[in-house]
């Protein structure tokens, strides 16, 4: 009979909290308290999935009932320990909160709670999943979980902390787990790739890595399909196939088509990609990452970037992202994700082109002549002809303004809403009329 197979995940599973990666905060928080014997009666791990919240449990339950223990470093050959790690340990109790929610089942754990470990120092109780659990037997759990027995630890998970009550929260120690940055999750997977005899291009690492979106669970599992419809040898391509994600060079042609307006453009693309089964959600979310990107930039070259191949804004970008995120939601409930997509695209490509009213005033003021009495750097330019402005009447206001202030309002207005016209009408209107009395007094 053929050796069952194990995935990577469990494989490469870290058997000491030297090897866990991506949560050093947490690795040194836990073993200065085994270290200092400052051990807490229950601790509630907090964090996005497959960051590593059930190991660092069984971790510390092994940390904690190693023979020579506890300590930091337990010798991971002996029985205790392997039967911790591989979950059959007795006195280490792992209870899916989803399906042992109920009051009767958390009563049951408080009687359970009184008899003395069989083979272990301690009892620990792993609660996965514990946002799961019913109001009553949130409340069923409170006393026991406040003043527990001295052999009795509880070691709580969830991806939804918001979830779990204030009572519970404040008796226990809170971890949070972090997402696992991109650039540790490809160093990991290299590690794996030469340990396992795989031949990854750098490419197909970044492209792994940007899929598992922070956690090590899902890079390790993609590894795995992949090396299934691959064999040994994995490329770029192979990944984006596979998962449906965009390019690299995709996502930049569509946020170049997103600064210069392109709107047929976009259309091409987004067509493109439904073509080559592409994931569009996921697209949508890699496209946002990527204008965040040109944000950072334009803050750091003082408000504008040319990142997306034409100039915008931090104001420009900002409104990008804030329309893609709010398409969000269409994308995930939405019937058709093409047409979710393509409206998405064209609101941001609106949304970039909108001025906020103040910037404009702001503008428009800056561009005012001097009060008269006061040093003018430059000659005011002759008085001409009004041209075509927002409304006859602020047309009519504006006739004493300089040339420059007329040709700037007529660019800065022409394709604003007419809402936001009005609004502009009468802001305007107060500023050159505070200009004109202070010229004739």
């Amino acid at each position: 009979m053929a050796q069952e197979y194990q995935v990577i995940a469990r494989r490469w599973r870290p058997q000491q909290f030297s090897q866990l990666v991506g949560q050093e905060h947490i690795v040194r928080t836990l073993s200065n308290a085994i270290t200092q014997n400052h051990i807490a009666h229950a601790y509630l791990f907090v964090g996005p999935r497959g960051t590593g919240k059930t190991t660092t449990a069984r971790l510390l339950a092994m940390a904690l009932n190693c023979e020579e223990g506890p300590s930091i470093s337990p010798d991971i050959t002996t029985p205790i320990c392997q039967t911790i790690m591989n979950g059959s340990c007795m006195d280490v109790i792992e209870i899916d909160g989803a399906s042992n929610n109920s009051v009767d089942q958390v009563r049951d754990l408080r009687e359970d709670c009184q008899y003395a470990p069989a083979q272990c120092r301690y009892k620990i109780y792993i609660i996965d999943e514990v946002h799961m659990l019913s109001t009553a037997a949130f409340n069923a759990l409170l006393k026991t979980l406040e003043e527990p027995p001295a052999h009795v630890k509880f070691i709580f998970a969830t991806t939804e902390s918001q979830k779990v009550l204030p009572t519970i929260v404040s008796r226990c120690q809170r971890f949070e787990f972090r997402p696992i940055p991109e650039d540790i999750i490809t160093k990991k997977l290299q590690e794996i790739a030469q340990a396992e005899e795989l031949n990854l291009t750098p490419e197909a690492l970044k492209a792994i890595a940007r899929l598992a979106q922070g956690g090590m669970r899902d890079a390790q599992s993609i590894l795995d399909q992949l090396i299934s419809f691959c064999g040994t040898s994995i490329t770029e391509t192979d990944v984006l196939n596979v998962y449906g994600l965009a390019s690299p060079q995709k996502l930049q042609a569509l946020a170049t088509a997103l600064a210069q307006a392109d709107t047929a453009g976009l259309i091409t693309l987004t067509q493109e990609l439904v073509n080559e089964g592409s994931d569009l959600y996921r697209t949508l979310l890699d496209l946002q990452t990527h204008l965040r990107e040109a944000l950072l930039d334009a803050i750091k070259q003082k408000g504008q970037t040319t990142l997306l191949g034409s100039p915008l804004s931090t104001e420009s970008l900002m409104r990008m992202l804030d329309s893609l995120h709010t398409s969000e939601a269409g994308m995930r409930s939405g019937l058709s994700d093409h047409v979710h997509f393509e409206v998405a695209l064209l609101k941001a490509v609106e949304q970039g082109r909108t001025r906020a009213i103040d910037s404009l005033i702001q503008e428009l003021t800056a561009l005012s002549p001097a009060p008269s009495g006061q040093n003018q750097t430059q000659t005011t330019p002759p008085v001409q002809k009004a041209p075509e402005v927002v409304t006859s009447t602020l047309r009519e206001e504006v006739k004493t303004a300089p040339s420059e202030v007329k040709a700037d309002l007529t660019s800065l207005t022409q394709e604003l809403p007419d809402s936001t016209k009005n609004i502009l009408e009468s802001r305007l209107r107060a500023q050159f009329s505070e200009v004109s009395a202070q010229e004739t007094n």
